[in-house]
């Protein structure tokens, strides 16, 4: 079953933030929900801070804003601390936690750490964290079919970089596999 989504990812400029919260956007218009996709730069980009607010919906979105997120990526730990008391209690809470060594204090949310940056590294797809994170939200909480997923990933990865599906596939799969 396809549920709605209201997700924020966030972390450093450069670690695919926009990109992951575009293919979960693609996977919203594939299967022709509502969507919302909204990009956030800090002012210096790359290593600078990164967020992107996502939105599938099958009733219309009030608000391309995403401040309540019932689903949370983050990959630095500014952005956990800057975040996690925004998820509503019930949320779902990924941790990347090669990059984050804190652990969420709350006990009413549930939160999944994910050493997806090593993962990446020590699977030969340096760069695909987040996809790999991608892969792990797909598993906990089924936004969309998974040949969907497959589909997104094909449209949001540039025909000039075309030798990067197989990798991008790789990794959603391994984040679907990741504690299962």
């Amino acid at each position: 079953m396809k549920k709605d989504l209201n997700l924020l990812l966030a972390g450093f400029g450069g670690q695919g933030l926009l990109f992951a919260g575009k293919v979960i956007a693609y996977c919203g218009l594939i299967e022709e929900r509502q969507l919302s996709w909204l990009p956030s730069y800090g002012p210096e980009m790359r290593g600078g801070t990164a967020n992107c607010g996502v939105s599938i919906s099958d009733e219309p979105i009030g608000s391309p804003l995403v401040v309540a997120p019932n689903q949370l990526i983050v990959m630095n730990q500014p952005s956990l601390e800057k975040f996690i008391d925004a998820v509503p209690a019930g949320g779902l809470v990924l941790v990347d936690s090669t990059m984050i060594s804190a652990r969420v204090t709350r006990s009413d949310v549930t939160v999944h750490y994910v050493p997806a940056t090593a993962i990446a590294e020590d699977e030969g797809l340096k760069g695909l964290a987040n996809i790999i994170l991608v892969g792990k939200l797909f598993a906990e909480y089924p936004f969309c079919e998974a040949d969907t997923l497959t589909e997104a990933i094909r449209k949001s990865v540039p025909a000039s970089k075309k030798e990067m599906f197989d990798f991008n596939v790789r990794a959603a799969k391994l984040g679907m596999d990741y504690g299962s």
